[in-house]
């Protein structure tokens, strides 16, 4: 099982609609959960990582491959995300990725993290960002069912 943990809610109908359009084609090769951890807005940065961070503890499961993302995190291609996912895969029955708030990660959730990714060394809007990481994890299971979809 694939679940993600992230922080803040999705507003917009047309990014509402790319995640549901990736929850239905993931479905066809493994489970999906999506947690949401309500964002702590403008608070003060280390306040808002440490309440987030805690809410986010509470949905993990020490079993699980743990993945948080990360700007200073490794940055790999597609391919390299397929072979990680799929080594896992095999290891640990669920692996997680957490998406943190505005102000990132707390230092509790980052230690328990198995592999730091980075996307890249941009900043994302966090909305978007959970579009992305969809589309690369169903990029993935394409990749190492030999279908066609990535080039």
């Amino acid at each position: 099982m694939i679940k993600i943990i992230c922080v803040g809610k999705i507003k917009e109908n047309y990014l509402r609609e790319a995640i549901e359009e990736y929850k239905k084609r993931l479905s066809k090769y493994t489970k999906l959960e999506i947690v949401e951890i309500p964002d702590e807005g403008l608070a003060e940065p280390v306040k808002a990582m440490k309440t987030e961070g805690e809410k986010i503890l509470k949905c993990l499961n020490q079993k699980d491959y743990i993945v948080t993302l990360e700007i200073k995190g490794n940055m790999i291609d597609s391919v390299e995300l397929a072979s990680l996912i799929d080594k896992k895969q095999i290891e640990y029955s669920n692996i997680t990725f957490i998406i943190g708030g505005s102000y990132g990660l707390s230092e509790e959730v980052r230690s328990l993290s198995n592999y730091k990714l980075s996307f890249s060394k941009m900043t994302f809007p966090h909305q978007l960002f959970r579009v992305l990481l969809l589309e690369q994890i169903y990029r993935a299971y394409k990749i190492n069912n030999n279908e066609s979809y990535h080039k």
